[in-house]
């Protein structure tokens, strides 16, 4: 089975480490955040991978290209121009990097990796989140319910405290920390599709979220698989510097390999 990711997006909220490099570039305890999912589906024994390239997606390309020399010691002879690579640690993965647009839409991404994925169930997810969900289970929950897409499903954690105010005169009566179980369900991006669903897609010029998800709500082939577990994306630079000491403080969750 493929994992497909979208990379090719701008990364706008995120502009002080997106104007230098692609969203899915940005490093999560020194590697990109995109090597954490792509060792997350390999932990389930996923290993190949399309990728969405778009904005600044030679950064992605470059890294996979030199992706031995990344990852392992290396003793270079410049003299005679050699090198010689010691602890080789590569992974297990084939990847296809495909340019999909610096502009395009997320069902548009899509489309254009069609031809990448020979009529077969896959999955999806973006280039910018990561999470301890269990595929194996996502999996089996997709094979079992028959419908064209799946989409995970999580409760993120509360940021804002909830307040009683009495609007007569502006008292608060009352404050508490806002709960997992008090806030609404969302899509968590990781999601598995059958072929079928590039018949919701049109022309491409639309959101994922948008028309093609809608019209497979109508359709009544979606279903949603929820997930307690962790889960957080990597929207702002707040959001990547509580990513970063996670991971530092060798708490991050979604380290399950």
């Amino acid at each position: 089975m493929k994992a497909v990711i979208l990379a090719g997006g701008m990364g706008t909220r995120i502009s002080e480490e997106s104007q230098m490099r692609p969203k899915p570039m940005i490093q999560i305890g020194g590697k990109p955040i995109l090597w954490h999912i792509m060792k997350l589906y390999s932990y389930y024994n996923i290993n190949e991978f399309i990728i969405c390239c778009g904005y600044k997606g030679f950064f992605i390309k470059e890294y996979f290209i030199n992706y031995c020399k990344y990852q392992s010691d290396v003793k270079y002879n410049l003299e005679e121009e050699k090198q010689i690579i010691y602890q080789n640690r590569i992974e297990p993965w084939l990847v296809t990097l495909v340019d999909t647009g610096l502009n395009t839409l997320t069902a548009g991404r899509l489309l254009k990796i069609r031809e990448y994925l020979q009529e077969e169930t896959f999955c999806l997810t973006y280039g910018d989140g990561v999470s301890d969900i269990n595929i194996s289970a996502l999996l089996a929950f997709h094979e079992k319910n028959r419908k064209t897409v799946t989409i995970s499903a999580t409760r993120p954690a509360g940021r804002f405290g909830a307040i009683k105010v009495d609007c007569a005169n502006g008292e608060v009566k009352g404050f508490k920390e806002k709960a997992r179980k008090d806030q609404a369900w969302v899509n968590a991006g990781f999601m598995v599709m059958e072929p079928e669903v590039f018949s919701y897609l049109g022309t491409g010029e639309e959101m994922l979220e948008e028309g093609p998800f809608e019209r497979l709500v109508e359709a009544g082939e979606m279903n949603a698989f929820f997930h307690e577990g962790f889960w957080s994306p990597m929207d702002t630079i707040k959001d990547k510097e509580y990513l970063d000491k996670l991971w530092m403080n060798t708490e991050a969750p979604w380290k399950i390999w």
